[in-house]
């Protein structure tokens, strides 16, 4: 149960280079122009804030993965619950955090970027997918560490070559409005 003064919790996932930043930046950039609380959050900067980010880490692999995914929702919920809203981008892709985010989360709601690996490969802007592939890195969610595709996204974004970032992020405030989330 959630309180009306409770915020909301967009919950952005994909892979690597699949585009959650990009599209979290817009749409927090057009919800702050509405004049909306919104807190902007991202895997990779959270990673760092959770010390989980140093080359070593053990926190690269499924289970590492999971307990940082299960950090990041416990966090939204307690800035949600100050009746901000949240954005996040980050992959977590786990059956696990998607059914504890939708009990537990205020208002929340799930975009999945599915983009097929091809084409995250030609985008590769942190270099994951070529350092895989030539055997310099392991541990890549997709690849090698095994993910579960969202089964009840509110919205699942099929990529399309040329679509733009803002068309997503109008369609993302439509449906983000639609549903009475702010």
């Amino acid at each position: 149960m959630t309180d009306d003064r409770a915020g909301r919790v967009v919950w952005i996932t994909g892979l690597s280079g699949a585009g959650k930043s990009t599209l979290a930046h817009e749409f927090v950039a057009e919800l702050r122009n509405h004049a909306q609380p919104v807190v902007m959050l991202d895997g990779d900067e959270l990673r760092e804030v959770f010390g989980a980010a140093t080359a070593n880490s053990q926190n690269h692999g499924r289970e590492g993965r999971l307990a940082l995914a299960m950090q990041y929702a416990h966090l939204c919920k307690v800035i949600a619950a100050q009746g901000l809203t949240v954005v996040i981008a980050t992959i977590s892709l786990f059956r696990e955090v998607h059914a504890w985010n939708r009990t537990h989360l205020p208002g929340y709601f799930e975009v999945y970027l599915k983009v097929p690996v091809e084409e995250l490969r030609r985008r590769d802007p942190k270099g994951i997918y070529r350092r895989f592939y030539a055997g310099e890195l392991q541990n890549v969610a997709g690849l090698d560490v095994s993910i579960d595709e969202p089964t009840a996204a509110d919205w699942v974004v099929e990529f399309e070559p040329d679509r733009p970032v803002q068309t997503l992020t109008d369609d993302l405030l439509h449906r983000f409005y639609k549903r009475k989330l702010v």
